[in-house]
């Protein structure tokens, strides 16, 4: 009966082919050629490191990369995510969205929340932050003006895109959403505009509030409300295609002229000011106008600071 051994050694493996001629119970070896096996095998780990390497440089870099942590106004939630997309993209900076109402980002900024850029659904806010010295110098912007609509989805029986403002007074309207005017700028764009319609009197007990204006569209779409003030910027995104509208004529409130700023807080401030020069490119201002926003109002230039 033979023994079996696994041997890894050359050395042994010759001192053993020299006792196998005189003993018939020697250990029959599975293999011999050693120094072929370890060439190969150091061969392979050598392989094997260098793919390790190769993987391991690409998320190195990924993860020197900034990551701009952004706070929007929810007007911008479609139109901010695919520019952060397209941003990405070209330049491999990433940036982390935060979406909500200005009026509390405004709060939370005041006290410290780390963002590196706020976008601001108003100018404003903004401008009370660069009072307050919280501001990068000269980053403070205009970048959008917004455009208020009433919508309602294609399942209700109104049509605002035909009976316009009359369209509160149907009586399968029980309750009309817009976006807290409290801390919302869309929010107080409505009741204005609701104020100078001469209608808010007659419709003020039908209102709901969403917390900003990406919830008051959620109340509309879900059917919590029939009918909404709204941002075009929310509407023209294609979860909202299956729906009436009619735009809210300009004269009626206060311009939604929307600003941006750098933050002095940020960990980041040089890719901050490199985001914020890139939303001015052609690139980034055909996804704005996508969404319904302008740069200008009819016969004017936008002011930049």
């Amino acid at each position: 009966m033979h023994r079996t051994l696994f041997l890894e050694c050359g050395s042994l493996a010759a001192a053993l082919r020299s006792k196998n001629r005189h003993d018939s119970a020697a250990p029959v070896l599975l293999f011999e050629p050693a120094p072929f096996f370890l060439s190969s095998l150091r061969g392979f780990f050598r392989m094997l490191c260098a793919f390790c390497i190769s993987a391991a440089i690409p998320l190195f870099s990924l993860a020197q990369q900034p990551q701009l942590k952004i706070a929007a106004a929810a007007d911008l939630k479609f139109a901010m995510s695919d520019l952060a997309a397209a941003y990405e993209k070209q330049s491999g900076v990433r940036c982390n969205l935060t979406f909500g109402s200005s009026g509390n980002f405004f709060a939370q900024i005041q006290n410290g929340a780390p963002f590196d850029i706020f976008f601001s659904a108003d100018s404003d806010y903004p401008h009370k932050l660069n009072v307050a010295g919280l501001v990068l110098p000269n980053t403070a912007d205009t970048y959008a003006i917004g455009q208020l609509v009433l919508w309602s989805s294609a399942s209700e029986k109104i049509d605002p895109s035909k009976s316009n403002w009359q369209s509160l007074l149907d009586p399968s309207v029980k309750k009309i959403a817009i976006a807290n005017p409290d801390h919302a700028p869309y929010g107080r764009a409505a009741l204005e505009a609701l104020k100078n319609s001469g209608l808010y009197q007659k419709i003020k007990d039908k209102l709901i509030f969403g917390d900003n204006i990406a919830q008051a569209a959620q109340f509309v779409q879900s059917g919590n409300a029939q009918i909404g003030i709204l941002a075009e910027s929310l509407i023209l995104s294609p979860s909202f295609a299956a729906g009436h509208s009619w735009k809210i004529p300009r004269e009626q409130y206060s311009p939604l002229i929307q600003s941006v700023v750098a933050l002095k807080g940020s960990a980041h401030k040089d890719a901050a000011i490199a985001f914020l020069a890139w939303i001015k490119t052609p690139p980034a201002q055909a996804i704005f106008q996508k969404y319904g926003f302008t740069n200008s109002l009819p016969g004017e230039h936008l002011i930049p600071r």
